[in-house]
């Protein structure tokens, strides 16, 4: 049974890959009309928006931190990633700067978003959440690998909460 996942990402900067990884299909994550509910809870208050991810989170096993070039400096990001702590989900992440965006263009890798980040037993968060960095020539070769391995990323992570 594929496991209920969280999708974080930098929304102005990645949302076309993120869309593409969240569309693998091997596990059950958020689906695509929440970009459009995004959109409509970016223009509230924060504490709109604090509520509404915490509500995304409800019932999910998992965050899948799906990093590019600006995602450690998203503070949504930061508090979806402090919240599935607090929360204890299992947590990941995958570096997608290397598939194309809707221009067809690669990014740049960004810092890890875990960095500096402590585990609720105050260890380091870059000592258990592991950032997978996905080999291959092509954005194509990219994707294929990620599709073939975060079903046993996510449970993983799972297991290491």
């Amino acid at each position: 049974m594929a496991r209920k996942v969280f999708y974080s990402f930098d929304y102005d900067h990645d949302s076309w890959r993120a869309s593409m990884v969240r569309n693998i299909g091997v596990v059950a994550g958020n689906q695509a009309a929440i970009d459009n509910s995004w959109e409509s809870v970016l223009k509230t208050k924060d504490s709109a928006i604090r509520r509404w991810i915490n509500e995304q989170l409800n019932g999910r096993s998992c965050t899948v931190v799906l990093i590019g070039a600006q995602t450690a400096n998203s503070k949504w990001v930061h508090y979806e990633i402090e919240q599935s702590l607090a929360k204890g989900k299992g947590l990941l992440g995958i570096r997608i700067h290397r598939l194309l965006d809707q221009n067809q263009q690669e990014s740049t890798p960004g810092p890890n978003p875990f960095e500096g980040l402590s585990m609720p037993d105050g260890r380091p968060a870059m000592d258990t959440i592991h950032t997978y960095d996905p080999p291959g020539e092509t954005s194509k070769e990219v994707y294929a690998h990620i599709s073939e391995n975060i079903e046993s990323w996510i449970e993983t992570a799972v297991a290491q909460r």
